[in-house]
Order: structure tokens, then C-alpha cells, then sequence
């Protein structure tokens, strides 16, 4: 036999095949992450720049509040906002701070304006009714005005579904009554569930879904606000887009 004995391999030192597969393992779950965030930029600038068809809804507009800062209502005009209606009053006390700036700008530029009060479940509806009164003018051209009904977290309180649509009905009288004009109600879906106020006032509605027909009410909505994460320019941040149920149209 030779005298010269042939040496065998050992098994691989297991450090190298641990120190690969990790590196291999961060490679993927870095690529993941960069798809994910081109996916992620990728559905935040569509849903920034989507719009309901104008051939099927010929009539839009957008939903404007002081958060969106000195509002250029040329340039919302141009961006195809036939009306806006414009955050208004909150509750007994609360105007926002841009009202009255913003009525009367976007009349200028030509567009037609309404109002929007804030309904507030902690506060009686003859007081709310005063505050709208005594910010919102009445005016012929005007939009009816809308009623915006949330939860708020400055309100705990969760009055019976008899009182709320009792209180609502005084409220609706008397800022119908300043407004020569009905208004429409605009519940959110969470507290529509829990009132069913569409069953119980008979007023024309707004619901409110992103880029999905909303129909959580008893009765067709008059107008659906479809995105409230449009940019525009022409306002900071980001703006309600609202469409109008055509004439005649029946869902």
C-alpha cells in the first residue's frame, strides 16, 4: 500500500452555508419591501388623481374645509368642480375658520356653492340651528344646505333613535325655514347602522364611500362622495370629490 494515504474531504464548515442563506433571505425580503413600497406610492397616486366617469356623472364637485388652506378656486374650477359645498358650522359653536372666505371665492370664480353643519349629539338642536342661522347667509343661488352626521370623540353621549330623529326634525325646520330651501342629510355609514336616519327623515341623501357606489341607506343616494383623497391644485391636502346621481337615472 502506498505510503502516501489519500486524505478525505470532511463535511463543509457549517459557518458558510448559515452566513449564505441569510444573505440570500435579507436580499428577498429587501426586494419584497421595494416592491411593496412602489405598489403602496403606486396606489396612493391613483387614488390622488381618481375621479368617477364624467360620462356617467356628468355633474361633480368637491368638499372643501379650512384644512385645505387659501383654496385657488380658479384652479378647482378648472380641475372640472362644477360645485363645491363647503364645511360650514360645528355643532352650537364651531364655524370654520374659512367659511366665509371660501363662499364668497368660489362664487367669484363661478362656482356654485352649499353649506355644511357638523350635527353634534351633545348639544340641542334649537342651539345648533342658532349657529347655523347666524353664520350661514341665506341666498337664492345657494345649494340646499347639508347635514353631516358622524360619531365625534369629543361627544360620548348616544341618545335613543326617537330623540336623535326628533331633534333632527326641530334642527332641519328651522334651518329650512332661514334657507327657503330642503337639505339633505349625509350619514356615515357607522352611524346610519345605528340610527337608520335615511328610515326616518325624509330628506334627499348624500352617502360617502371611496371608489365604491355606497348603498347603505334605506333609500338611493342624490349624491355620493367617491374620494375623499383627491389632490388638487389649488388646495393643501386633500379634498372630498362628490358626484350627483344624473336626472332620471333610477339605480
Amino acid at each position: 500500500m502506498a505510503t502516501g494515504a489519500i486524505k478525505r474531504k470532511g463535511p463543509a464548515s457549517p459557518g458558510g452555508n448559515w452566513r449564505g442563506t441569510i444573505a440570500c433571505l435579507l436580499r428577498r425580503i429587501g426586494a419584497a419591501i421595494v416592491l411593496l413600497l412602489l405598489a403602496t406610492g403606486l396606489a396612493l397616486w391613483w387614488a390622488a388623481r381618481w375621479t368617477p366617469d364624467r360620462a356617467i356623472y356628468p355633474t361633480q364637485g368637491v368638499t372643501i374645509d379650512a384644512g385645505n388652506g387659501d383654496v385657488q378656486w380658479g384652479s378647482i374650477k378648472a380641475a372640472g368642480a362644477d360645485f363645491a359645498y363647503v364645511m360650514g358650522t360645528d355643532g352650537t359653536r364651531g364655524i370654520d375658520t374659512k367659511f366665509t372666505h371660501n363662499i364668497v371665492a368660489a362664487r367669484e370664480a363661478g362656482v356654485q356653492t352649499g353649506a355644511i353643519h357638523r350635527y353634534s349629539l351633545c348639544q340641542l338642536a334649537t342651539d345648533q340651528a342658532a349657529n347655523f342661522i347666524r353664520h350661514v347667509p341665506r341666498r337664492a343661488d345657494a345649494l340646499p344646505a347639508v347635514v353631516w352626521l358622524d360619531y365625534d370623540d369629543r361627544c360620548p353621549d348616544r341618545p335613543t333613535r326617537s330623540l336623535l330623529l326628533s331633534e333632527l326634525a326641530t334642527f332641519l325646520a328651522q334651518i329650512e325655514a332661514h334657507m327657503g330651501k330642503r337639505s339633505l342629510i349625509a350619514p356615515g355609514p357607522a352611524f346610519e347602522f345605528d340610527y337608520q336616519v335615511t328610515k326616518g327623515i325624509a330628506r334627499t341623501i348624500w352617502l360617502r364611500r371611496d371608489f365604491f357606489e355606497p348603498d347603505y341607506a334605506a333609500h338611493p343616494w342624490a349624491m355620493w362622495q367617491a374620494n375623499n383623497y383627491v389632490r388638487l391644485s389649488g388646495a393643501n391636502g386633500t379634498v372630498g370629490w362628490n358626484v350627483l346621481r344624473p336626472q332620471g337615472e333610477t339605480p
